[in-house]
């Protein structure tokens, strides 16, 4: 029987990052991985997607040539050749997840599927895995929903769709999260006739509405139809249409398209681990963890998307760093810091989020600040014909940063100094004091910082002391 300090149950970013991380460290770390490495961010999630994304939106200039001053231009292109494109992106990426990367770091793989025995057990291929600790980061899968007439569809998920050699003429969406938004613009703009149906009120539930409103309505420029507050009733195929019977509204109506892609969620995969077996507790969201990522079971972690906190990659990558920490020194317990957790949507234009958005600070705090700023009145935007978006900021009275929240072109990468200050307690003043370049679009972000001092200039006691004083002054003239 094999000896380990740490095995490591699934090779997706989380478990990577950990065997790496702990490997270098001294440990004897074993990797278990049923199929490749990766997991779903370079297979079927962040890099596949992020290549589709980009190459749409070159396709958006292209028709929108006119608006920077050139003829109208032919877009021309074939589909096989954009995922093939697609492709060849995973495989440069790919390279960092090369399984002899790891076996020169001294990881030894296991690839198969496995069970723990008990908790310093795991058996794969009929191979018994003896660890002192454990992490379990087998990542999720798209959830499968109980829709009447579902199980007799050929629907898509956000793995299958990316098998597609054909762009479909037409395409249903049932849910406007990240994934349902992100592949409806995407075939959109390869020019699928998209229709989106979402069962609650607005795009994004856990975005801020204001935003989250705004995107809707740019997204319906952008040829989408969408119909939020839509109870999908049924599922049906004939011949090679699908067709979903639903309750917009209180009115039933009938959608039909050639490719029905489903996006309503992630489902953990901890089926066959023998979970109950050890004492790792579960729910249906996924392995319950306490702050410093470790289950019920003294010996044994879990981190990702296993754990349905923050299905995000980078929240994986982070988890793993305290999981390295907290199982090779218990006596450092590093805790997850869940306040200043960032994501983004990567739609055109992105929506980004770090902290509170409106709502929830009101619950929380009545003396709040919220300060805006439209992407139409900064300069460089405008220079660039990129005019659609928003910031918005939530503070406290004092100008502590609660929660960040933009809409706009390259949103996920303007929100990290906004993230940077949350998680250094830097105030909101701190950002707008700070010179930042001109013209580019890192600056909105001291503009939205600025709109603090405005409020200041412009209400309350200091324009009347300032009115004041400047009467004063001109009697010494």
């Amino acid at each position: 029987m094999s000896k380990f300090d740490l095995t490591i149950i699934g090779g997706g970013v989380g478990g990577l990052v950990t065997a790496s991380g702990a490997s270098q460290l001294g440990a004897k770390v074993a990797l278990v991985e049923k199929e490749k490495l990766g997991g779903d961010c370079l297979h079927y999630g962040c890099v596949p997607t992020k290549s589709l994304t980009h190459t749409a939106r070159i396709i958006s200039l292209l028709r929108r040539s006119p608006d920077f001053g050139l003829n109208p231009v032919k877009v021309d292109f074939e589909f096989k050749k954009i995922m093939d494109h697609m492709k060849s992106i995973q495989e440069k990426i790919g390279k960092h997840d090369d399984p002899e990367r790891f076996k020169k770091m001294g990881v030894k793989l296991f690839f198969g599927n496995g069970s723990f025995i008990d908790t310093n057990t795991f058996e794969v291929n009929g191979e018994k895995i003896s660890s002192r600790k454990f992490l379990i980061a087998t990542g999720s899968r798209p959830t499968s929903p109980s829709i009447p007439g579902m199980d007799m569809v050929d629907y898509l998920n956000n793995i299958k769709i990316l098998s597609l050699s054909k762009l479909p003429e037409s395409l249903l969406v049932i849910g406007a999260g990240p994934i349902g938004l992100e592949f409806a613009q995407i075939f959109s703009r390869f020019g699928s006739k998209v229709i989106i149906l979402e069962k609650v009120g607005q795009i994004l539930s856990k975005e801020d509405r204001e935003l989250a409103d705004i995107l809707e309505e740019i997204l319906k420029k952008d040829g989408i139809e969408i119909h939020t507050c839509s109870n999908v009733k049924k599922v049906e195929q004939s011949g090679n249409k699908k067709i979903v019977l639903a309750e917009c509204a209180g009115t039933e109506k009938r959608f039909e398209a050639d490719e029905l892609l489903v996006a309503v969620g992630i489902t953990p995969n901890t089926e066959g681990l023998n979970l109950d077996k050890i004492g790792v507790r579960s729910t249906r969201t996924g392995i319950v963890v306490n702050d410093t990522m470790k289950t019920t079971a003294p010996n044994i972690w879990a981190c990702g998307d296993v754990t349905g906190m923050f299905p995000f990659t980078h929240m994986a990558e982070y988890e793993a760093g305290l999981v390295v920490s907290n199982a090779m020194f218990p006596l450092i317990k590093r805790k997850m810091d869940k306040l200043v957790v960032p994501w983004t949507t990567f739609t055109d234009p992105e929506l980004a989020r770090v902290g509170l958005i409106e709502g929830e600070a009101k619950k929380q705090n009545d003396n709040i600040k919220i300060y805006r700023y439209p992407f139409k009145d900064h300069d460089r935007a405008v220079i660039d014909g990129e005019t659609e978006g928003l910031i918005k900021l939530v503070c406290d009275k004092k100008g502590k940063i609660l929660g960040a929240s933009i809409l706009g072109v390259g949103a996920g990468d303007l929100i990290n100094e906004y993230i940077f200050a949350m998680k250094n307690n830097l105030p909101v003043q701190k950002i707008s004091g700070t010179v930042h370049i001109y013209p580019t679009m890192g600056q909105i972000v001291k503009r939205g910082a600025d709109q603090y001092y405005r409020e200041k200039l412009f209400s309350g006691w200091f324009p009347k002391l300032s009115k004041f004083l400047i009467k004063v002054g001109r009697l010494f003239k």
